[in-house]
């Protein structure tokens, strides 16, 4: 008889405010290896925070006759995607730059963060430690396997808030690996990582699966459950499936019925795809064509439009949109000895739509951020945007008014806003607002019920932002990207934490908003399943090479 690890009977999880899921009852037993899977939204988010203890305050109770033994106890590490956000948070958080002499407080290294977990969380262990001042296994780390399985080494000294996205998410793998706990939630763990680190990242779960669930249990090896928004690279060494909608369990059992299962709805869905397709169509066209929104933004920027034209002799009846949005000569950006981005020449014109690649910490990232503004190194550089030069007077608002913007980063100060009503945030996508501030107009409103209900989020307007699974709020910020109809559209990985419907929406709107001739839109994926026929211009960047970028042109 197989030995059980984990067993819930008639329990539910819930928070300090609410029940996320009133009735659940599964048991993981010894040889058994875990996926974890189901729409955002649904409670499997709740339910691995609850396993790994709870974050945002979920917890696992028994109802009345329940029972919930879990051997791991307090021996159980979790990586997501909320995690590396909630990470990220802290750093802001505590940064503390305005108090030191020169400014900059680096925050934690990767070393630090991860000989914390070696110290089981001591607080002997600080940012601005020198490398002597740490114990010795942190010293050490180099040699870790689990250091060079996650590619980290040449990382570690860096702060955290400088990593690049997958450079976090490989970072809180590390930190996990070495931390000696006995159980290992990985939930979406492939999202934000390159083809060569999903690889090695799929290998290694096979390998350890097997050894910690299957005839090898009982060595040292770390349990492992897994959890993905969608049926894609699912590890060969998964055994038995766990699906959630709509708050309940909705599949629980062998891998190979769920394979069938999904088979069936694949079947069953292709039937109405087509509607489905054209109606988002239809209404993503009435939305477009509506516009005009009298917003504080739509002011300012038809007024530098108009006041560009004016000053020209030759002003007719309508003024021309310049062609080159972006450029950038010679540009050269990097921190703490490590070069970024080196000789970089570019230039984005209207109408070309680009795909911009490369390995994590390539610096796909810092070079979207010269654009937006958020890095301030654009200042000594020579990168000129809608036809000026950073630093020649304008304002970061006088960009980002023409701008769409999804990013990480975006994200990061969203969840620091605290209570935001989905409404909210899409009406801040017309003011280029963190959060909103002013009393909205009656056609803001309108647009923003409708913009929610072509992203399926029809009726729940007044839900708060930060209450949403790390999917459903990126959904929402793709959306607020949107409504503007901006010049230009800047993706960053915007289907990180997606399930297979929202993603379908999102690389919809992309592909309408590609082909309807007013946005030119810049989009970092790593996943070639995302990359649009419209985006015919590739910047491709190579790390450690000279030159260290490559265009391509289809």
């Amino acid at each position: 008889m197989c030995k059980s690890l984990i067993t819930l009977q008639n329990c539910r999880i819930e928070n300090n405010r609410e029940v996320l899921v009133p009735d659940l009852s599964w048991k993981m037993n010894e040889g058994e290896v875990w996926l974890v899977i189901g729409p955002n939204g649904g409670g499997k988010a709740d339910f691995l925070n609850a396993l790994a203890g709870g974050a945002g305050g979920e917890r696992i109770t028994p109802n009345a006759d329940g029972l919930f033994s879990d051997i791991f106890s307090d021996s159980t590490e979790l990586v997501s995607l909320e995690r590396a956000a909630r990470l990220i948070q802290e750093e802001r958080e505590n940064d503390e730059s305005d108090y030191l002499e020169g400014g900059v407080d680096h925050g934690r290294t990767g070393r630090i963060f991860i000989a914390q977990a070696l110290s089981g969380g001591s607080t002997d262990v600080k940012k601005g430690m020198s490398h002597s001042e740490l114990p010795a296994a942190a010293r050490q780390l180099e040699g870790d396997p689990a250091i060079k399985l996650c590619g980290i080494e040449k990382i570690l000294d860096r702060g955290l808030k400088y990593m690049s996205t997958g450079e976090i998410r490989r970072t809180l793998l590390a930190r996990a690996l070495v931390s000696g706990k006995k159980l290992l939630i990985l939930s979406d763990p492939f999202a934000g990582l390159d083809i060569q680190s999903r690889t090695i990242l799929l290998d290694f779960f096979d390998s350890i699966a097997k050894r910690s669930g299957g005839k090898q249990s009982g060595s040292a090896q770390p349990h492992i459950i897994l959890g993905l928004e969608r049926w894609h690279e699912v590890p060969d060494a998964v055994t038995h499936v766990l699906e959630f909608s709509d708050k309940k369990v909705s599949f629980c059992g062998p891998r190979s019925e769920y394979e069938k299962l999904i088979s069936e709805r694949a079947a069953a869905a292709k039937a109405g795809e087509e509607k489905e397709k054209s109606d988002f169509k239809e209404g993503f066209k009435e939305l477009t064509q509506a516009g005009g929104f009298d917003t504080p933004a739509s002011q300012a920027l038809n007024h530098q439009t108009e006041s560009r034209w004016l000053s020209r002799p030759e002003a007719v009846s309508k003024p021309p949109l310049e062609d080159i949005l972006v450029e950038m000569h010679d540009v050269n950006v990097g921190w703490d000895g490590h070069q970024v981005l080196s000789h970089l020449n570019w230039s984005l014109r209207r109408g070309q739509h680009w795909l911009v690649r490369g390995p994590n910490g390539s610096g796909k990232t810092t070079f979207l951020e010269l654009i937006t503004g958020d890095n301030m190194q654009v200042f000594a550089n020579d990168v000129r945007i809608f036809g000026n030069r950073r630093g020649s007077g304008e304002t970061i608002w006088d960009i980002k008014k023409r701008l769409g913007i999804v990013s990480y980063r975006l994200h990061v100060e969203y969840r620091m806003l605290g209570g935001t009503s989905l409404l909210a945030v899409i009406i801040s996508g017309f003011r280029d607002s963190i959060g909103l501030y002013d009393q909205p107009t009656d056609s803001e409103i309108d647009a923003a019920k409708k913009w929610l209900a072509l992203g399926g989020f029809a009726g729940r307007e007044s839900e708060n932002f930060g209450n949403l699974s790390y999917g459903e709020q990126r959904a929402i910020l793709i959306l607020r990207s949107a409504v503007k109809t901006p010049e230009i559209l800047i993706l960053d990985e915007p289907c990180h934490g997606l399930d297979e419907q929202y993603r379908a929406k999102i690389l919809q709107l992309m592909e309408l908003i590609g082909n309807g001739g007013t946005t030119t839109m810049l989009h970092v994926t790593h996943d070639p399943s995302e990359v649009l026929p419209c985006e015919k211009h590739i910047l491709e960047l190579h790390p450690n090479e000279e030159p260290m970028y490559r265009i391509i042109v289809n």
